[in-house]
């Protein structure tokens, strides 16, 4: 629901805090922070429904969206996943790993979901609580202004100038990082870049039984694709490349998408009938971070601090889980209550610690030792459970995953050791490329639902 124009009467609007996006992050924190009382305003440059890619939801977000009082709602729009299969043809044959075999099996399942649908009940359930949501309104600026309230420049849909006086600002911008164009501090990571090509297909084949609803993970020569099942027939493909194979393209994006999915058997063969219902989409330079996430009056949470990877599906739930813990901070904040700094401290804690467990995993995935203890069938000192809690969402250190994960990655260099020369080819033919932009694909960032072809 959009309000009037805050500035129909030539006064400045006044809030507590104004949150930049409405995605995951910024309709969670928006939701719990006004249910506290705050005056909350959210600023999303899009009307939802709009497309977004990251449809698969981990286990450990169940509880984050039943705090919101939406699990309901998004049990009605998805399809029911146990867990994942990870299939490598280098192997011959495919595993499945289900989330009740992690170390805490409580939560033994998630959903996979269209976003457009997903981010919209979120979005509409923070203005049922009381939030303020402007849909079609974008940011501009944001003039902080020492022991007074920041403003925030922005414009409605028409391109009107509006401005917000606010005491305090959640950047929830997503990739478009918006704080990072003022404050600086966003960096490329050195080590990880790829770009994704994707698009919705129908009539792709399915795994059998209570497995229909599961992610399937493929890695192949240039990445990995995935599968993901949604409740309505539909299905999101999509291949994660490295810079050196996107750079190679010479076509149409749709045939670019075709021509990868040809490259690899096991998907190809689930796609022998499939049809694409939407536009091949791209988003490129995937993995980047910050060096800071919050200073006076303002926090970053989401995809605006951090991005890796979707390999692991794990944007969401690092979105749910910052913005439910920001929420915390903001208002200890806004209170004055002494509590701010250790909530802020075990914010940034918490967080960091989350992106660097799926960093870890996500930087090595396509490593053939990775591949090879991913593939084995024998699991030891409970490495297997310790890495399926991770894969849950569980990388917050909720369970006594540390001495398992530890002996994993003992594993996971012996293994790289043992077969050096594979392995360190493997890491430089990922790599290659990294340092320069791949500028040959768009990145769509966030686009306007695309119209369903017949």
């Amino acid at each position: 629901m959009t309000v009037p124009s805050p500035n129909a009467t030539g006064r400045l609007t006044a809030c507590d805090v104004l949150v930049i996006g409405g995605g995951p992050a910024g309709s969670t924190i928006s939701a719990l922070l006004a249910e506290q009382g705050w005056n909350v305003h959210v600023l999303e440059k899009d009307r939802h429904p709009r497309f977004h890619i990251g449809e698969s939801l981990l286990p450990h977000s169940i509880p984050m969206l039943k705090r919101l009082g939406v699990l309901q709602e998004v049990e009605k729009i998805g399809i029911v996943k146990y867990g994942a299969e990870v299939v490598s043809h280098y192997h011959g044959r495919s595993r499945m790993l289900y989330f009740s075999r992690a170390l805490d099996g409580s939560q033994p399942f998630a959903f996979e979901v269209k976003r457009a649908e997903f981010d919209e009940i979120l979005l509409r359930n923070c203005a049922a609580k009381g939030a303020h949501v402007w849909e079609g309104y974008r940011a501009k600026q944001v003039k902080f202004r020492p022991e007074q309230p920041t403003l925030v420049y922005g414009e409605d849909p028409q391109g009107q100038a509006l401005t917000w006086e606010t005491r305090f600002v959640v950047d929830a911008s997503g990739r478009d990082t918006f704080l990072s164009g003022q404050v600086d501090g966003k960096h490329r990571n050195p080590h990880h870049n790829s770009a994704a090509i994707f698009g919705h297909f129908k009539d792709v084949k399915r795994l059998p039984g209570m497995d229909e609803g599961n992610i399937s993970i493929v890695w192949f020569d240039h990445g990995w694709f995935w599968i993901i099942p949604f409740k309505d027939g539909i299905t999101s493909v999509g291949a994660v490349c490295w810079p050196y194979y996107i750079k190679t393209r010479k076509t149409e994006l749709e045939l670019f998408l075709r021509d990868t999915i040809a490259l690899c058997p096991p998907v190809a063969e689930r796609m022998a009938k499939a049809k694409l219902v939407t536009s091949a989409h791209a988003a490129a330079n995937y993995s980047y971070r910050r060096t800071t996430m919050s200073g006076d009056g303002y926090i970053m949470i989401g995809d605006a601090f951090a991005f890796i990877d979707p390999v692991f599906s794990s944007g969401v739930h690092l979105a749910l889980n910052s913005a439910t813990l920001g929420a915390n901070v903001v208002d200890a904040y806004l209170r004055g209550s002494p509590e701010h700094a250790r909530l802020l401290r075990r914010f940034h804690r918490t967080v960091r610690r989350g992106v660097k467990t799926y960093s870890w995993f996500i930087y090595r995935f396509t490593q053939p030792a990775f591949r090879a203890l991913f593939m084995s069938k024998r699991s030891r000192f409970k490495m297997e459970e310790a890495v399926l809690s991770i894969l849950a969402g569980d990388a917050f250190g909720k369970s006594p995953t540390q001495i398992p994960i530890f002996l994993f990655k003992i594993a996971y260099y012996l293994t790289y050791l043992f077969n050096l020369k594979e392995n360190w080819l493997a890491y430089r033919r990922r790599t290659h490329g990294i340092p320069s932009t791949v500028t040959e694909v768009k990145d769509y960032a966030v686009n306007t639902l695309p119209e369903l072809r017949s």
